[in-house]
């Protein structure tokens, strides 16, 4: 397998700075930003890049219950998705927990509850948490310096 950077392997996100602790995030055409709270040094002009993995997750459930529901014949702009995070006390400083609540409809049956968490166990973002995905990190044109 071929190095990401080199291939049409996968999505390449590119991050440039925009000033101070604010940066875009751009995704095939698409522009997002992220910054620190002014208690944090940033000017809190967009979400903090750990609110928008959490956002990124919670999207991502979304999607599948949106879904789900479509195919029930029930609105998917009826139902909401929460999340919530802690950070650990202890080094090295991580999301810790995710809470993700899922509010359906009235109209989606009980019975169909139990299809809906499996819709929500094919979550992409979820699974990849689950997992503990494989980070690599290299400084370009010096691999030796990369971690591990």
């Amino acid at each position: 397998m071929g190095r990401p950077f080199d291939g049409p392997e996968g999505t390449c996100v590119e991050v440039r700075s925009r000033a101070g602790d604010a940066y875009a995030v751009e995704v095939r055409g698409h522009q997002l930003h992220v910054d620190q709270p002014m208690v944090e040094g940033g000017s809190d002009t967009a979400p903090t890049p750990v609110e928008l993995f959490v956002g990124s997750l919670a999207a991502s459930v979304a999607l599948h219950a949106g879904r789900f529901l479509a195919r029930q014949g029930i609105a998917e702009d009826a139902m909401v998705v929460r999340a919530s995070f802690r950070l650990s006390e202890e080094p090295p400083l991580r999301v810790e927990a995710v809470w993700v609540r899922v509010v359906v409809p009235r109209e989606l049956p009980p019975g169909r509850l139990v299809g809906l968490r499996e819709a929500l166990e094919r979550c992409t973002v979820t699974n990849t948490v689950r997992g503990a995905v494989r980070v690599d990190l290299e400084i370009d044109d010096y691999p030796s310096l990369a971690p591990g």
